[in-house]
């Protein structure tokens, strides 16, 4: 298991166990982690599991492909470092303790 923390727009905090193999956005929608709509469900077809990645994590995380850069075009606020798709992100155990921080809506 990996711990990822996920953290609302509000502050609220969630720390969670996620399987390796599942995405961080299947960790936060089986976790009932509020702010995480996965409209698509986990496509890469939206932009509604769209997160902002801890400062200490972008570096260590795979690399966006080209098909994530461009749904990021529709998420809310992106960021061009820290903006991620969390149906995109693939839990590892090298990801134990991934914090990521969710905007403020998801459009």
């Amino acid at each position: 298991m990996a711990k990822i923390t996920y953290i609302e727009h509000n502050g609220t905090t969630h720390e969670v166990d996620v399987k390796p193999g599942m995405t961080v956005m299947e960790g936060a929608r089986d976790n009932g982690i509020p702010g995480i709509d996965a409209d698509c469900g986990g496509a890469c077809a939206c932009s509604t599991c769209h997160v902002y990645v801890a400062e200490d994590w972008v570096e260590r995380l795979p690399e966006k492909d080209p098909m994530e850069e461009d749904m990021l075009d529709f998420a809310y606020q992106p960021d061009a470092k820290r903006s991620r798709l969390t149906c995109q992100i693939k839990v590892t155990p090298e990801l134990d303790g991934l914090v990521v921080q969710l905007p403020e809506r998801q459009i």
